[in-house]
């Protein structure tokens, strides 16, 4: 067993030592114990064993089901000298125990968790010894225990899937752009805190003031934010873990994913209720970079538990997660919950789950006694200087009130399947989730796909796409914007990435620059979606590896822009007469100089085995014109590759 190097850290005679050395995992009932990492998480460890594949490659997600069936057991051992065990005061604190654990201090139990976002302190003076002391953390599969937990109901049904009855991740179940791995392990550093007394606590101070403004007027009913006292137009994207194992977020990546929302002229980001109570280090960074926060509490698409331990253990979360956040100055927004409203009202849950009117009848008291009663209530008790709504959107977008008040989620387009034309007459008050659909960038594919796997629709692409009927709703675009039928289904997949992307960007484009015409009726402009927990087709605007922009994260950039009017073109790629633009280029440095002597739509430069970002990409070029762009860093003969809409067309 390895021994703890302890790191020391002094409040008040306060003594922290970091548990996070020597440790080992395997599978309950076991034999053989393989090193493991802490923070981590099961998957990574199989995978830093070299006993699992890559889970990303391919379709090897299939193939890892059973790990989420198994129950298992971490161990390590700490020393604890003489002299801090005559402190007054020892305790066990666990920041992130991901979710259902059990943990033994020198074979006593001490401790059973079941709240993956909860912070767990368990006073441990009595069984602490000089020397070695032995900790064993056991996991429980979360899968199997929702299961039980949701036969045992029956036949009452809380929709719409068991992960309804877990305070953990609910994105770790699977969603409609991300992987079903529901993992265990200890996601954040556990310490040993040994004190004579407690540091008092840190006044709370907010420098700030923070209104959300809910208004009638003649039109419906205003939602925008003032900060102190001024009007600001919000424009930003909805944020989902960056990883779907959260181990892997280190601060570099914190810093990619947040770079890449500042440099595309945000301003707000939507941390989205299926994923994580983000690391104090993204709030740090947005409080740093001026991008304001609508932080929801993590609970999406379900309906909730009614009983009393259910809701104790949701208050203990709240209250601990909003006592961590509230002093930083970005977070401008509580919200109770994404969907779970509109989702009651509009899903056809009812009949789609043969529901009885008593059983829908406490699931809509349980939700409002929750969302409604309880949430806003802890959340003043801890912090009563920022506004909260119980959930987003307030209405479904089919509903005429979506567009006349409160916050709404317009899918039309791509789930209504809507011209993206129609958004002229269909943007709300404040839009805080939309979205088109685009490809992976290909460096991705390739990273993921034999090739083999490399044409549409293969069963491996079809596992790297989540979304329900995703090829046909892209297909659908594609042949009313870009290309028709016939030809498209021949289409290479790098053809094809690159057309879905160009269509992402068309329709980004035009959404955000209608939505910004329409202030101050709408004050608010929130794309689906920043980032990518693994690669996948999905609506983010940039990729998985590199946090590389894909197309249309050039257009938001564009769009966001404050010194000038966002431009709309709806014109339809489809209906333009393109001919060979015949595009030159120089390379001078880091500077590529292009030329086209026709008219060149969504220009698109690429140097192979560069993964950063460009000045612009994916442009338009008129006859004649002279376009510099810029690339980071230094590349010793780069391999340059630029080609247009019209070369890609022609092949077919």
């Amino acid at each position: 067993m390895g021994i703890c190097a302890a790191s020391f850290s002094f409040v008040a005679n306060a003594q922290n030592i970091n548990i996070k050395t020597g440790w080992q995992f395997r599978e309950t009932k076991t034999e053989k114990w393989f090193p493991a990492t802490v923070p981590g998480e099961v998957h990574t460890d199989l995978l830093n064993n070299k006993t699992i594949p890559d889970p990303f490659y391919r379709d090897n997600e299939k193939k890892l089901v059973w790990i989420e069936k198994k129950d298992w057991e971490y161990k390590t051992t700490f020393q604890v000298s003489p002299t801090l065990l005559k402190k007054k005061n020892a305790e066990l604190v666990f920041d992130g125990l991901d979710t259902y654990a059990t943990v033994y201090l020198n074979n006593k139990e001490v401790l059973k968790a079941d709240n993956m976002f909860r912070q767990w302190r368990v006073d441990v003076k009595k069984l602490l010894k000089s020397g070695n002391n032995d900790l064993v953390v056991v996991f429980k599969s979360a899968q199997n225990v929702v299961d039980s937990l949701a036969k045992k109901d029956l036949p009452f049904v809380i929709p719409d899937n068991p992960r309804a009855y877990v305070r953990k991740a609910q994105y770790h179940f699977g969603w409609d752009w991300g992987p079903k791995f529901t993992t265990c392990g200890i996601w954040k550093t556990p310490r040993l805190e040994v004190y004579d007394e407690k540091a008092p606590e840190k006044p709370y101070v907010l420098d700030r003031k923070i209104e959300l403004v809910q208004q009638p007027d003649n039109l419906g009913k205003t939602f925008f934010f003032k900060i102190d006292g001024k009007p600001v137009y919000m424009k930003g994207a909805n944020y989902i873990p960056s990883d779907a194992f959260l181990s892997r977020v280190t601060k570099k990546e914190y810093e990619k994913v947040i770079g890449m929302a500042k440099d595309a002229n945000m301003n707000m980001l939507r941390v989205w209720g299926g994923g994580i109570y983000e690391d104090d280090y993204f709030y740090d960074l947005c409080d740093k970079n001026g991008i304001y926060i609508w932080q929801d509490f993590m609970f999406a698409g379900t309906m909730v538990p009614g009983d009393d331990a259910f809701f104790d253990n949701v208050k203990k979360e709240v209250q601990y997660q909003v006592k961590r956040l509230r002093h930083h100055k970005s977070i401008v927004l509580w919200c109770g919950n994404n969907e779970a409203d509109e989702a009651f009202k509009n899903w056809g849950w009812q009949k789609s789950m043969n529901m009885s009117k008593q059983d829908s009848t406490r699931l809509w008291k349980d939700y409002v006694r929750l969302f409604q009663d309880s949430i806003p209530k802890w959340v003043k008790e801890v912090d009563d200087k920022r506004p909260y709504i119980s959930s987003s959107p307030r209405f479904h977008w089919s509903r005429p009130e979506s567009l006349t008040e409160g916050d709404s989620h317009y899918w039309g387009t791509w789930w209504g399947l809507e011209d993206v034309e129609a958004v002229q007459n269909k943007t709300g008050r404040f839009v805080s989730e939309y979205g088109m659909q685009a490809m992976p960038n290909y460096s991705s594919m390739e990273r993921i796909t034999l090739p083999e796997d490399r044409y549409l629709y293969s069963d491996i692409l079809e596992a790297h796409q989540k979304a329900g009927k995703g090829f046909m709703k892209l297909d659908s675009y594609l042949n009313r914007y870009f290309i028709n039928e016939a030809k498209l289904k021949k289409m290479s997949v790098e053809d094809y990435t690159y057309l879905t992307q160009c269509l992402q960007y068309y329709s980004l484009k035009n959404i955000i620059g209608i939505h910004r015409s329409k202030a101050p009726y709408n004050m608010g402009t929130l794309v689906w979606q920043l980032n990518d927990c693994w690669p996948v087709a999905s609506w983010s605007v940039t990729d998985y590896y590199d946090r590389q922009p894909k197309a249309a994260w050039y257009a938001m950039k564009e769009a966001y822009r404050d010194d000038k009017t966002p431009e709309i073109d709806l014109t339809r790629p489809i209906n333009l007469k393109l001919e060979d633009p015949k595009i030159t280029w120089e390379i001078k440095g880091n500077k590529v100089v292009l030329k086209a002597s026709e008219l060149a739509k969504y220009v698109n430069v690429s140097i192979k085995g560069y993964t950063g970002k460009w000045s612009d990409n994916y442009f338009d070029l008129k006859p004649g014109e002279e376009k510099t762009i810029t690339f980071e860093g230094k590349i010793i003969k780069p391999e340059i590759k630029v080609y247009s809409l019209f070369e890609v067309l022609n092949k077919y």
